[in-house]
């Protein structure tokens, strides 16, 4: 119990306090730091991590058939929850976005940053993890709100647009042929990933303190969240089992389970205008009760793989 406290109170505590931070100064100023996320600090942090560590070809493919297994897992159980709920189209749309699109950006990076501060390989993994979840968000997710107002193509070149899929080809690129970086080019990468951390979190407080708790209690977000915190981990663990993971990298994986859902499933239901409060309410209320569910996974992940 002393131990768990300690976890608590070292890695979910910070990152909870930056909430809040975030969340006093999007009332203040009204300004939000998303676009700097997206087009700055996260693509620094993931060409550093992916640029300074190697990993085998062995342990990539774990990861990604872990990733593969884990994704298609909560797709099908979201798929039959929604239908047992009795949900109308839209709601299920909602709900099996809840499950299946994990804040592994700006939650996870910044969780995994703390926790493997000696073991880089942790970090790269959750890297990959949010590479995968993106190209989630923009397939999966869009299917299930698609509208006529976007054709596949069009989708195909927003996702290839995106920043953080540059750092990761240069990234790659870089470490494979061992090219090495200019140092008056590498410390202001450095630094600028360095604040990923503390921008993310302030960041995704801003983005939560928007959001109205009012409507936050209802049926289908406390089964949306049980199933994306309880769940979700608990289905992971079984593939870990199953792949026979070990290490760093099932300590990884393990903890990168058990994030709350993202902020994307959210604005993909504003932005295609499908039951957006209920979509906003389960972000919110899921990120609120990780603070616990995510304490004891960490927990868990230590005892099980450490």
């Amino acid at each position: 119990m002393v131990y768990l406290g300690m976890i608590f109170f070292q890695i979910v505590a910070p990152i909870l306090v930056l909430l809040v931070l975030g969340a006093v100064l999007q009332r203040k100023f009204r300004e939000a730091l998303s676009q700097l996320i997206t087009y700055c600090f996260m693509p620094a942090a993931v060409f550093v991590n992916l640029y300074e560590t190697s990993i085998e070809l062995s342990v990539l493919g774990e990861v990604a058939l872990f990733i593969l297994l884990f994704i298609g897992s909560q797709m099908v159980l979201s798929h039959f929850l929604a239908k047992g709920l009795g949900l109308v189209k839209t709601e299920a749309a909602v709900f099996k976005n809840s499950v299946v699109l994990i804040n592994s950006g700006n939650y996870g990076i910044p969780v995994a940053q703390m926790i493997f501060v000696t073991q880089p390989i942790g970090v790269a993994i959750q890297v990959i993890l949010v590479i995968f979840q993106n190209m989630t968000t923009y397939t999966y997710g869009l299917y299930n709100l698609i509208s006529s107002t976007k054709s596949g193509m069009s989708i195909l070149k927003d996702f290839l647009k995106m920043p953080i899929i540059h750092a990761l080809i240069i990234g790659v690129t870089m470490n494979y042929f061992n090219i090495p970086i200019p140092q008056f080019v590498k410390i202001p990468i450095d630094h600028v990933a360095d604040g990923f951390i503390a921008v993310a979190l302030i960041t995704l407080g801003a983005q939560l303190s928007q959001l109205e708790i009012k409507s936050m209690f209802n049926k289908m977000v406390y089964i949306s969240c049980f199933t994306r915190l309880i769940i979700g981990p608990a289905v992971a663990l079984l593939i870990i089992f199953a792949l026979g993971l070990d290490g760093v990298v099932a300590q990884s994986l393990f903890i990168a389970s058990s994030f709350p859902t993202s902020r994307n499933s959210s604005s993909l239901a504003l932005e295609y205008d499908v039951e957006s409060a209920t979509a906003a309410q389960t972000v919110l209320f899921s990120t609120i009760v990780s603070c616990i569910t995510v304490t004891i996974v960490i927990y868990v992940a230590e005892l099980l793989f450490t």
